[in-house]
Formats: structure tokens, sequence, C-alpha cells
């Protein structure tokens, strides 16, 4: 299992998600607080979009432990976004530690990033690919599930992107979890799956909370929305927010411990969209 962080909002520094804080993403690759292993040392990445350079995301990754790597401190005082992924990755049973396995995963102007696993992966993979585009099959180059994940997703929505509406991109999500649910039943998957997935278009946000077995605990994920987000020193918070939130963190744990974290619902999509506004929908087996 892994752990992410979502900014949307004013332009932030980098390092205000994943270095400053006390419990910073940083600090969640060697000390995580939620999950029964603390380690999450397998790789990181971080992606983040500038719209007045181009449409794709820039993305970052690397498979050194995020706590040790150099570069990862010099970009991340150095770059500010308004929409921001981050992610540590703790590599399941089985698969290798490498940069085409960091997450986020980029296709286009879509990042996606997965805290969970598909159970039964291997059972499924030869099924999963032989339903891909060409194009999408040929654009996979590690071996995660969360990446084959990614091109069903993908593989649901219009071939031109740039056709691709919030509502289309919900609706493949939630696809994407019941097609993926009827594979693992068909290959009599023994243990549960779990769907904590991040994706965006770079103005659409939308993650799910999931997992397929209702007496399993789901993964951990937390909303916080204020007027503003900001660090000073490695004291940050997010401002009380009067009218509309004018940041939003989604994150595997929280940041701060002084600001409002709502757990996101179990089995449940949150949607933010480019003005901020926030929706929750239940996924429904």
């Amino acid at each position: 299992m892994c752990r992410f962080i979502v900014y949307a909002g004013k332009e932030l520094i980098l390092s205000d998600l994943v270095v400053n804080p006390k419990h910073s993403l940083i600090n969640q690759s060697y000390q995580s607080k939620e999950r029964c292993e603390p380690l999450n040392g397998d790789g990181f990445g971080v992606g983040w979009y500038a719209p007045h350079i181009s449409t794709e995301p820039g993305v970052f990754v690397a498979t050194s432990p995020a706590w040790s790597n150099r570069n990862l401190r010099r970009l991340a005082d150095k770059v500010t976004s308004g929409l921001i992924f981050a992610h540590v990755r703790a590599a399941s049973k089985g698969l290798s530690v490498s940069e085409y396995n960091c997450h986020p995963f980029q296709y286009r102007n879509m990042m996606w990033m997965h805290n969970g696993r598909i159970d039964s992966f291997a059972k499924i993979k030869r099924k999963l690919i032989n339903t891909l585009r060409e194009d999408l099959y040929a654009n996979i180059q590690g071996t995660t599930d969360s990446e084959h994940a990614f091109a069903v997703f993908l593989n649901l929505l219009p071939q031109d992107l740039s056709q691709c509406t919030p509502e289309m991109m919900k609706k493949a999500l939630i696809d994407t979890i019941r097609q993926l649910n009827q594979w693992t039943r068909e290959a009599n998957a023994e243990e549960s799956s779990s769907y904590n997935f991040a994706v965006t278009d770079g103005h659409t946000i939308i993650t799910t909370r999931y997992c397929n077995e209702p007496d399993v605990p789901a993964e951990t994920l937390y909303l916080s929305r204020g007027a503003k987000y900001e660090c000073i020193g490695d004291v940050c918070k997010v401002l009380p927010v009067t009218n509309k939130p004018e940041a939003i963190i989604i994150a595997s744990e929280p940041l701060t411990e002084n600001a409002r974290w709502e757990p996101v619902p179990v089995n449940h999509l949150l949607m933010v969209d480019k003005e901020l506004t926030i929706q929750f929908e239940p996924i429904l087996n």
C-alpha cells in the first residue's frame, strides 16, 4: 500500500506538501501513522500542471526513498502549481521497484495514482490487456496493477480526450471499479481488493475510497478544505472557509494537526471541479 496527496487551489509551492509539514509526504514515507507497516520507501513521484506552458503535466519520479532523495527537496523548493499530485510507494509483493512503476502515471493530459491493490492481478492481467485499445496497451511501460487499472479507465473514455467531460470521467472511474470487481470474482480471488484511486485531467479531480469486501477496513483517505493552505516553517494549516473553499487537500493521512480533516466515506467517490465545488457519490456494486 502507499500514501498520496492531491492539492487543488491557489498556486502553492510543492515543498509545503511534501517537505514542510510535520507529517509531510516525506515524513509519511518512513513514519506512516495509519498503516501497519510505516515504510513507503519503494520510490515516489510528483506531478503538477503549468497551464501557461502545456496542458500536459510535469512529472518527476525516482526509485529511491522520498526521505533520502536530494533532488526532490531541490525541486520542491522551486515548483509552484494550483494542481499537484504526490505519491510515495510501498510496492505490492512480487512487483519490482523501477521508475516505470512509480506513480503518478501520465497519459497525455491525464494523471493517475492508486493506493491499494487488485487481488489476483496475475490471474486477470491477460483478460484485462485483451480489452484495451492498441494505443493504450502500447502505453503501459511498467508492471503494476495500478498502471493497468489506469489503462482500463482510459479505455472507457473517448479516444479524443479533449471531448471528455467530468461526467464521463466519473462514470469511467466507477465502471473501472465494477469491471475490476467482475474480473476478480471470475478469478475466484481469495482476498480483498482496495481502490483508492486519484485521477485528473488538469481541471477535474476525482478520487475514490473503496474496498470490495464490506468486512475489511478500507484504506484511509481524508479531505480538508478551507480559504487557504499555508506553512510557516513546519507549522502548516488550512485557514477556515467562510464562503466556498479556495484550497482543497485530499490525502491518505492528515498533513496537519490544526485543520479539519474529514474522512472520505467508504465506497464513495469524491469529485472536485475546476471551480473547487465538491461532490460525493456512493459507489454501488
